[in-house]
């Protein structure tokens, strides 16, 4: 018996002998990490792993719309960089044109379903005559590729409206920050700008 109870005892003190060498080995690599310990404590924010930041950098080009909305100035995604062949001047110049079918290897993909039917506008309807690389108004003013929301606005002047306002047309990246908004191009293809009817993308379940 007595044999039994010293063993238990050894083994008793061998446990808290171990137990106080991890502790003790705890607490010094805590005391010794001091400097984690602050940096911890001076954190006065809370911190949620599953937060998104509220404004959203936007790395497409962009520049400044030539008009304003009624929250003020705005924004709109440059367009230039998008046209595969621009500039058009690169092209469009005063020398005669060698090429057979020049402008079937160059635009025979560009298909024009734009006006009412039978009276389908017309390349110089939209782009300027002499200055291939800017386009131009009813009223002969140069626009701009860039904005070319001003020509599309003097025959679409509701949806322009509303797309000044921000019902028409979609914002880029969130709602918070600088208010950048996608220009008429980048969702409609100009010389088609009709969406092809589809069906929903999502479908409700009647409630009935």
């Amino acid at each position: 018996m007595k044999m039994y109870c010293s063993l238990f005892i050894k083994s008793v003190a061998g446990s808290i002998v171990f137990l106080t060498l991890i502790f003790g080995v705890r607490e010094l690599v805590y005391a010794t990490d001091s400097s984690f310990i602050e940096v911890v404590k001076s954190v006065n924010e809370s911190f949620e792993n599953r937060s998104v930041q509220a404004v959203q950098p936007v790395i497409q080009e962009t520049v400044l719309a030539k008009e304003e909305y009624q929250g003020g100035s705005f924004r709109v995604l440059a367009r230039k960089q998008e046209i595969e062949r621009f500039k058009c001047s690169s092209c469009h110049t005063d020398k005669p044109v060698l090429a057979n079918n020049a402008q079937v290897l160059t635009h025979g993909n560009v298909v024009i379903l734009h006006g009412q039917e039978g009276s389908e506008l017309g390349c110089i309807d939209c782009h300027h005559p002499e200055e291939r690389d800017y386009l131009e108004d009813k009223k002969g003013r140069k626009i701009d590729f860039d904005h070319s929301y001003q020509l599309c606005g003097q025959c679409h002047f509701r949806q322009k409206r509303d797309w000044l306002g921000g019902a028409h047309g979609k914002r880029v990246d969130n709602w918070a920050g600088d208010r950048v908004v996608y220009n008429c191009a980048t969702c409609h293809d100009p010389h088609s700008p009709r969406f092809e009817k589809r069906f929903p993308a999502t479908y409700s379940v009647p409630l009935n």
